[in-house]
């Protein structure tokens, strides 16, 4: 039986009918109160007051217990209550968010499962990626396309063909990207999406082919994405974009998978393939690499082992653009010293055509992504030459 603190209720009520503003602590030190005398009534505000105190926190810990207790709370409201779905999967969603910033990824995981439950699967997903479960990732992106997630949205195709390829389902794969092209050609067509986008998603396709060994399909996609480039050289978006830095870095990111570490739950890996949705920690870990690979790439340099050096600053430019890579702000100024140096050292490097191609497609990509057409058409020309000619 539950002993109401008469006094309490009265200051809990008078807080709330005062002229004065309370602050985000004294709202949930009220509604903690009078959720104990009217639940309906108290227990959806506790819940929202408990979240938005946490998101205004920058303490890992005090989100963790802010967190929980709003999973709580909301777990105690009527089933069938008005929102209650939904305040529960953004109780969990910040939840397993505090775990993992403090790198408990078995209780983080645990929450993504009740999570996923409850209706939200990307976190589940993301997490299974991190650890190398590409399989069971790529199972709950087909469950959810099939639950009516929008079906050629970007980031869910995008991530489900990443989740395939690194279970070493190729063709699957780029049958699920394909399908996102298509879509992605008509919305061009119609000029409801940059030309910039569907040229990122040939250039990565043709990736996705060669790594399957199909050859022919890869030169495909590059012919065509040459051509998508000369028309922007040419002539420029047919339309004005808002910023969209955001698909050039998923995808650039999602390229260098292959030379990072193997993921697995022991030593998690950032989910390629996704924008958004990195756990904390794992982010941390991979951006925490920078210093070791910049003191590597020195090394190299002395040591004049080309080869070695250019795949290392290739991954230092991969962790440039995940760390800033959304920023508009001098984005051009800010990241071309990475890929001119990747170019330049490629060209030193006689008898690679390859690695030269690869360094002239990043900074064609990334040119466009600066909207910088004909040098990136310039690049990539010359990238679809040297891989014509192997």
């Amino acid at each position: 039986m539950v002993t109401i603190d008469h006094d309490a209720v009265l200051r809990a009520r008078v807080l709330l009918l005062g002229s004065g503003r309370p602050s985000r602590a004294e709202l949930v030190g009220a509604y903690r109160v009078l959720a104990e005398v009217s639940p309906k009534a108290y227990v959806p505000k506790l819940v929202d007051a408990l979240l938005a105190l946490c998101y205004e926190s920058r303490d890992p810990k005090v989100d963790v217990a802010l967190a929980a207790e709003a999973c709580r709370a909301a777990r105690r409201m009527e089933v069938g209550a008005s929102n209650r779905a939904e305040r529960l999967r953004r109780a969990l969603d910040a939840y397993q968010a505090s775990l993992f910033a403090l790198g408990r990824r078995a209780e983080g995981r645990a929450v993504c499962e009740e999570l996923a439950e409850a209706g939200r699967s990307d976190p589940l997903a993301s997490v299974l990626a991190e650890e190398g479960r590409f399989r069971e990732a790529a199972e709950l992106d087909e469950e959810a396309a099939r639950n009516g997630i929008p079906e050629h949205s970007f980031w869910n195709r995008v991530r489900w063909a990443a989740n395939l390829e690194g279970a070493g389902l190729h063709d699957a794969a780029s049958a699920v990207f394909r399908e996102l092209l298509e879509e992605t050609r008509r919305k061009a067509a119609e000029q409801r999406t940059a030309l910039a986008i569907l040229t990122w998603e040939l250039v990565h396709f043709s990736r996705m082919r060669e790594t399957a060994g199909d050859a022919a399909g890869a030169a495909d996609a590059r012919r065509e994405a040459l051509s998508v480039l000369k028309e922007l050289a040419a002539a420029g978006e047919p339309e004005s974009w808002s910023c969209i830095l955001g698909w050039w870095r998923t995808l650039f990111v999602l390229s260098g998978r292959a030379a990072e570490p193997a993921a697995s739950p022991e030593s998690p890996m950032p989910p390629f393939g996704t924008d958004l949705g990195w756990s904390r920690d794992v982010r941390d870990g991979f951006l925490g690499m920078l210093p070791g690979l910049e003191a590597e790439a020195a090394r190299l340099r002395e040591a004049d082992r080309l080869p070695e050096l250019i795949d290392v600053q290739r991954r230092i430019s991969i962790r440039a653009a995940v760390r800033e890579g959304r920023h508009p702000y001098l984005f051009e100024e800010r990241f071309t010293p990475y890929f001119d140096e990747g170019v330049t050292l490629a060209r030193r490097l006689p008898g690679h055509p390859a690695r030269l191609a690869r360094a002239l497609t990043d900074r064609s990509m990334f040119l466009v992504a600066a909207r910088s057409f004909e040098p990136a058409h310039a690049d990539f020309a010359e990238a679809v030459a040297l891989l014509h000619d192997r």
